[in-house]
C-alpha cells in the first residue's frame, strides 16, 4: 500500500522491560561469578560450551575457489578503504609563543568484534570488524562468534583476529569485557547483534567503550520515476532478509513509478507479505522538497540517492550513502570497501560507521615554556578568580601571575 509522506512514520520498536531484566541479571551474575557462570548460560542457550579455536591461515581453508577468491579481494577492498580514512588520522603539533601543544593517534590496545551466526553466518561483519581494528593498530583483536563456520572463520583469519571463540550472546559480551578463559578484558567491543546482545553493549557502555547501539538494518531510497523497478524492489527485499523487523523505505515524488513497485512486489507472496508486516514502506512525497524531509528526518543506516534532481549535498541524515541505482546496498554489505557496520533507529544524527578511529585515541599533549608558564597563568587567573576556584588561583599565582 502507497502511502502519503505527511501520514507516514517510523514504526515503533518495542522496547521489552524484560530484555533489560534479564541481561541485567545475566551480567551481574557474570561479573559476580565469572567464567562458571558464562558456561552456564552457554549451556543454556547454545546447548555447548565456549571453545576457542585456533585459526589457520587462510589458503588452508578447504573453500570453493570462488568463494575464497572473492573473500580476500574483499578483504582488500575493506583494508584500502581504512587505510585511506587513516590517512587524515596524524599524530601532528604546533608552537607558539607559549610552548609546544599538539595530539597523539595512538590505538586502543585490545578490541572485541562480536560476529553474528544465529540467522546467517556473517562472513563479512568479520571482515568489516576485525580489518579496522588491525590498520588502526590493535595489538588484540578478539574474535566471538556463536558460528564455527568454516568461511567465517577463514574470513577472522585473514582480517587479522588474534583469538577466535566459538561463543554468541550476552555471554559472549561479558567474556569480552570481564573476561573469560585466556581471553584478558577487552577495551572496546564492536559489531552488530540481537536484541540482547545490543542491550548488554548498552549496560556495558561505562565500563568499556563499544561502536555505538544497533537496531534492525534500515535502508530508504530517494527515487526518480527512471529507476529500474526490480533493481529498487530488490534492493528493498535484500534489506529484509537481515531481519524479521528490518525495515525498507522507498520515497518517491511519482505514483505510477510506486504503483509499479507495489504490483511488482504483489506478483509474489512472499514480497506481499513483507508489506504487509510493514517490512517495505512505499511513500509518496508531494515533490523533491518533501521526500528530502522524509529522508533527514528518518536518517537511514542506507541511503540510496536514485534521483538526478536531489544533490548530495542536501542530505545531511545518513550511516552512508549509495549515490545512483549501480550503488546497490548489498556491495556495501560486502566489498565495495566503506564499512558496513552503521547507525540505525536514528543515531545516524549522532554518529556515522564502524571506522578506523572507532579503534583509536586522540590525546593532547602540552609543554608550556617559560615565558608560556607567565603568559598563561595571567591569562587564567581572571577565570579561576570569577569560578571562585582559590587554589586554581594560587597555583597560576605562583607560577608567575600577577
Amino acid at each position: 500500500m502507497i502511502i502519503k509522506a505527511k501520514d507516514w512514520q517510523r514504526p515503533e520498536l518495542s522496547n521489552e522491560q524484560s530484555i533489560q531484566d534479564t541481561v541485567q541479571k545475566m551480567l551481574s551474575d557474570i561479573k559476580k561469578n565469572g567464567d562458571t557462570a558464562i558456561d552456564k548460560y552457554a549451556q543454556q542457550f547454545d546447548s555447548e560450551s565456549p571453545r576457542e579455536i585456533e585459526l589457520k591461515p587462510f589458503d588452508e581453508y578447504e573453500l570453493e575457489p570462488e568463494l575464497k577468491a572473492a573473500i580476500r579481494h574483499a578483504a582488500k577492498r575493506i583494508k584500502r578503504f581504512a587505510r585511506f580514512q587513516s590517512q587524515t588520522l596524524t599524530s601532528q603539533q604546533f608552537s607558539d609563543e607559549c610552548g609546544e601543544f599538539g595530539q597523539v593517534i595512538t590505538p586502543i590496545e585490545r578490541a572485541g568484534c562480536y560476529i553474528p551466526g544465529g540467522r546467517f553466518p556473517l562472513i563479512s561483519t568479520a571482515l568489516m570488524t576485525l580489518i579496522p581494528a588491525k590498520v588502526a593498530g590493535c595489538q588484540q583483536r578478539i574474535a566471538v562468534s556463536p558460528s564455527a563456520h568454516p568461511a567465517l572463520l577463514a574470513a577472522a583469519s585473514l582480517a587479522g583476529a588474534t583469538q577466535f571463540f566459538q561463543i554468541g550472546g550476552v555471554q559472549a559480551i561479558a567474556a569480552l569485557a570481564f573476561g573469560y578463559s585466556s581471553i584478558d578484558p577487552v577495551d572496546i567491543i564492536v559489531g552488530p547483534g540481537n536484541a540482547y546482545v545490543n542491550e548488554a553493549k548498552a549496560q556495558l557502555q561505562r565500563k568499556i567503550k563499544i561502536d555505538g547501539l544497533a537496531g534492525p538494518s534500515e535502508m530508504l531510497a530517494l527515487c526518480d520515476n527512471n529507476q529500474p523497478i526490480e533493481w529498487l524492489a530488490l534492493d528493498a527485499l535484500a534489506q529484509s532478509e537481515h531481519d524479521p523487523v528490518a525495515l525498507s523505505v522507498l520515497v518517491s515524488d511519482s505514483e505510477q513509478w510506486l504503483k509499479e513497485v507495489e504490483q511488482f512486489l504483489k506478483s509474489n507472496n512472499k514480497y506481499q507479505a513483507l508489506i504487509d508486516n510493514q517490512q517495505i514502506a512505499l511513500i509518496l512525497a508531494e515533490n523533491v522538497e518533501e521526500m528530502i524531509n522524509v529522508s533527514e528526518a528518518f536518517a537511514p543506516e542506507h541511503l540510496m540517492l536514485c534521483d538526478k534532481r536531489i544533490d548530495a549535498k542536501q542530505l545531511k541524515q545518513f550511516g552512508s550513502l549509495f549515490v545512483g541505482a549501480n550503488s546497490a546496498v548489498a556491495m556495501g554489505d560486502y566489498c565495495s570497501g566503506p564499512n558496513h557496520t552503521l547507525p540505525t533507529i536514528g543515531y545516524a544524527r549522532q554518529s556515522g560507521g564502524l571506522n578506523v578511529q572507532t579503534f583509536l585515541k586522540i590525546q593532547t599533549i602540552q609543554t608550556v615554556s617559560d615565558n608560556g608558564r607567565k603568559e598563561l597563568a595571567k591569562l587564567a587567573m581572571p577565570i579561576a578568580n570569577e569560578e571562585g576556584l582559590t587554589f586554581h588561583y594560587e597555583s597560576l599565582k605562583i607560577r608567575g601571575g600577577t
